[in-house]
């Protein structure tokens, strides 16, 4: 059974890829392996080595830090503690194309759009 921490770096690994929008078959050829074995990283099926996830952080342009963020908060695929949100967001392709899509907006709309959405949640 694969561990929680593995599971987590493999979800942030496949994260950082959608929204850098690279392909498995991309970010494979970058580090050197075959893209299997990025699906087995991202599934936590296997474990990442520490120098192949300094070469995946170096492909997917971030600090190798960020594959752990939020880790000690929650286990994959339970509530946060702050507002109820899944921490397995980055499963949930219809929140990653929107945050694909909030970024793309240039950044004056993205504001206006960032503060029509918090009035909408204070409504609800």
């Amino acid at each position: 059974m694969p561990h929680n921490v593995d599971i987590h770096v493999g979800m942030r690994i496949r994260q950082r890829r959608w929204l850098a929008g690279m392909t498995q078959q991309k970010l494979a050829e970058h580090v050197g392996i075959k893209f299997q074995q990025i699906q087995k990283y991202e599934t936590g099926a296997n474990r990442v080595s520490a120098s192949r996830l300094w070469d995946i952080a170096d492909a997917l342009n971030v600090d190798i830090a960020h594959f752990f963020e939020g880790l000690e908060h929650s286990k994959p695929g339970e509530p946060t503690k702050a507002d109820n949100i899944p921490s397995d967001l980055i499963g949930d392709k219809e929140a990653m194309e929107l945050v694909r899509s909030y970024y793309s907006i240039p950044e004056n709309q993205r504001r206006r759009l960032f503060e029509l959405a918090r009035v909408l949640s204070d409504v609800a």
